[in-house]
Parts: structure tokens; C-alpha cells; sequence
């Protein structure tokens, strides 16, 4: 029978109810209760087809539970088979189903087990799902129900290789963390924005920049050969906010350079304190006051190159004590340098 006109919640628990009560068919109780009736017919003289026939329970399924109940064993046992079947799927396979489903979260086992095969791997849909099933339950994979109930943000795609800057981790030596930023700034009211790239190191306040029409992840992998060139000291990590040019190719690039990328947590300006004051050294001390080229972007660069070199080894800095950084990197190394025994 179907009902129409009653409200959803209604018709949702009448569908409940009558599957809560199959389950009951089949416990200890149902069994118990079962018996007791068919042998009351038989009792009152019926025979056991007859009677069986009337408690609505196969014959045969009577007389086993009858057996079972003699030896106290009438509660329903699990069919699980004592030497379940041994995953044969190898560590590789397991790591690209895991690492597809980083790419690519909302995607099932169909999707997954295509790409897959288009890699080379040899993997089944059925594998593929047993081996999300087992990924799940260790807490690597987050399911599809998680992701779609928690929101956008949770199905956020994994980056490959930035890491969360870990809380409390400052830099104690030059080029351990450069902090990386973008800096919009309208030179020319009449013209494009620029777009620049600045590196500031937080320990020896050393500062380069670049300036692009556009603030994009191929430019910010360019970047890195000048950062490199003009700091004087080799670049362990760089800090970044999550921004999109400092992922895709600048993430790979950092990466087959072998340097850590950090990435700053959600709305937190404060932990890349130092090149945000730095971009405002850059902002009104050089853009508000020196007279540039007009439109030229490789002139321009050239006054950034002049301010840069003014700003590292002749403006005084008040947290080196009055020193430039390039004074600061010479005292550094004076100190490390041995004396010799020969002087």
C-alpha cells in the first residue's frame, strides 16, 4: 500500500519502524518465540508440517533451531569467516589511490580506479573502493558525506609540497625563512598597476623585489632566480601566504630546488609582519617619492634593483642598531672567521 498526502517525516518513520522490526525477525527472541508456538501446535495435535505451516517457519528451519536450543546455541552467530581474505594489493597502489584522492576528494571509486588504469596501475573498481574503505577507517581519506557536510573549505585540494608553518617557528640565522609577498602599487595613475614580488629576510632585514604586470605563479617561479642571485646567503624556506602565484609552478619549482615553502594559516598578516613592513618601505620611500620611467617595465626594474641596493648596504636600519644589513652580514662573518695563528 502507498500513502499520499502525509508529511515526510511521517512516511520516514513508518519506513524506519518496519525495518527496525525485520531486524527483530531474526533475533534470539523471534527464534524463542517461534518454537514455543510451534510446539504448542503440536501439542493441540497438528503435525509438524501443519504446525510449521501456521507459525509461518519452514520445517527444517524448526527442527535446527531446536537442535540449537538444546545446546543453549540459539543465538544468532556471526558469519564472518574465521580467516577472512588478505588484502593483495601492493604499498604503491595504495599510495596513488591516496594521493588521487588528495587531487581530487569528491571523486568515488569509478573515477579513481579509471585514472588509475590510465597511469598504469592494475586496479579493479571493487579494489579501489576497498582500498578507500581501508584509507578511511586509518583517518587518511576523509569521506565524501564528511567533506559535503563540513562545507567548501574541506574539499580543498592538498598542496603537494607546502607545509603549514609550524606554530611558534621563527627564524634565528639569515635565509633560514624569507618571507615572500605581492606588493599592488599604481606608480602612474594613467597606467597598469604593477605587480611586484618581495623577499625580505626577518634576520638580516635583506630585501629584493621584482616588479610584473601580472602576480602569477609562472612569474613568482621567475622570481626565485633573482631571489637567489641577490641574496647574499644561501635560502633554506621561504614563507608564503596562500595565495595563488605562490602555488602550481612556483610550489614545483621550490621543490625541485629544494627549498621548504612554508604556508601562513588563513588570515593571519601578522606572522609575515616583516616583508608587510618591508612592502611599505617599498611603498613610501620608493614609489611615493622616486620619479620613474613611464610604462617601461625593465626600467623600472632597474630603479627597484638601485632602491634595493640603497635600502641593503647604505639606509640605517633601527632594529640592526643603526646598521645596514650588508654591515650586519659583514659583522656576522667577522665573527665566525678564526683568527689566525699566523698574524
Amino acid at each position: 500500500m502507498q500513502t499520499f498526502g502525509l508529511p515526510r517525516q511521517i512516511t520516514r518513520g513508518a519506513a524506519l519502524a518496519s525495518r527496525l522490526c525485520g531486524k527483530e525477525r531474526s533475533d534470539e527472541a523471534h527464534r524463542r518465540d517461534a518454537l514455543e508456538r510451534w510446539r504448542q501446535a503440536r501439542a493441540d495435535g497438528l503435525t509438524a508440517r501443519a504446525a510449521a505451516n501456521a507459525v509461518g517457519v519452514p520445517r527444517s528451519t524448526l527442527y535446527r533451531w531446536q537442535r540449537l536450543a538444546d545446546r543453549n546455541r540459539l543465538k544468532p552467530c556471526s558469519r564472518r569467516p574465521h580467516t577472512p581474505r588478505r588484502p593483495t594489493w601492493s604499498a604503491a597502489l595504495v599510495t596513488a589511490v591516496r594521493e588521487t584522492r588528495a587531487d581530487y576528494p569528491m571523486w568515488g571509486k569509478a573515477k579513481i580506479a579509471v585514472l588509475l588504469r590510465r597511469n598504469g596501475h592494475a586496479a579493479s573498481e571493487s579494489t579501489t573502493g576497498r582500498i578507500l574503505k581501508t584509507l578511511m577507517e586509518r583517518g587518511a581519506v576523509t569521506p565524501v558525506p564528511t567533506l559535503r557536510r563540513n562545507g567548501p573549505r574541506a574539499a580543498r585540494r592538498l598542496r603537494p609540497y607546502a607545509r603549514r608553518l609550524p606554530k611558534g617557528r621563527k627564524p634565528t640565522s639569515p635565509g633560514e625563512i624569507v618571507q615572500l609577498d605581492t606588493l599592488t602599487v599604481s606608480p602612474h595613475t594613467a597606467r597598469p598597476a604593477i605587480k611586484q614580488f618581495t623577499a625580505h629576510d626577518p634576520v638580516a632585514k635583506w630585501t629584493c623585489a621584482q616588479a610584473w604586470r601580472r602576480a602569477t605563479a609562472h612569474n613568482a617561479r621567475r622570481f626565485l632566480d633573482k631571489l637567489q642571485a641577490d641574496m647574499p646567503f644561501p635560502i633554506e624556506a621561504i614563507q608564503v601566504d596562500g595565495g595563488s602565484e605562490f602555488k602550481a609552478d612556483f610550489e614545483t619549482e621550490c621543490q625541485r630546488r629544494r627549498i621548504d615553502l612554508f604556508e601562513l594559516p588563513p588570515r593571519s598578516p601578522k606572522l609575515n609582519g616583516h616583508v608587510e613592513r618591508n612592502n611599505g618601505a617599498w611603498r613610501y620611500e620608493f614609489y611615493a617619492t622616486w620619479d620613474l620611467p613611464d610604462d617601461n617595465l625593465d626600467d623600472i626594474n632597474r630603479w627597484i634593483d638601485a632602491f634595493a641596493d640603497e635600502f641593503n648596504t647604505f639606509r640605517p636600519h633601527q632594529a640592526l642598531g643603526g646598521h645596514t644589513p650588508a654591515q650586519y652580514l659583514h659583522s656576522l662573518t667577522a665573527k665566525e672567521t678564526p683568527v689566525s695563528h699566523m698574524s
